[in-house]
């Protein structure tokens, strides 16, 4: 639990004279501020369903071919640098964090 160091302290007897009631009351007060209203409507709205058309869509970035000191990882697919290649395992580059 957070602690609120410039909130104003209590003496011993301030908190001696808290009972049992307050100190249930804001903690329950504290547990429930956390909870976020979501509308489940608005949330739908923005959620892209796989397979949706995205014919119309065009990349936001510009793609470049693999580069001559790049190469494509055998495991995961991806294009890494050559110092990320881990080992050639029968002529399939597998980069590091595959390997590992």
């Amino acid at each position: 639990m957070a602690t609120d160091y410039d909130a104003p302290r209590k003496s011993e007897e301030e908190i001696s004279e808290d009972s049992l009631e307050d100190l249930k009351t804001r903690r329950l007060d504290s547990a429930s501020s956390g909870i976020v209203d979501v509308d489940e409507a608005e949330m739908a709205e923005s959620l892209e369903l796989p397979g949706a058309d995205l014919s119309n869509e065009e990349l936001a970035v510009r793609v470049l071919p693999r580069q001559a000191d790049e190469f494509t990882c055998g495991e995961c697919f991806l294009v890494h640098h050559r110092s990320q290649l881990a080992k050639e395992d029968g002529g399939k580059l597998v980069c590091r964090d595959c390997a590992a």
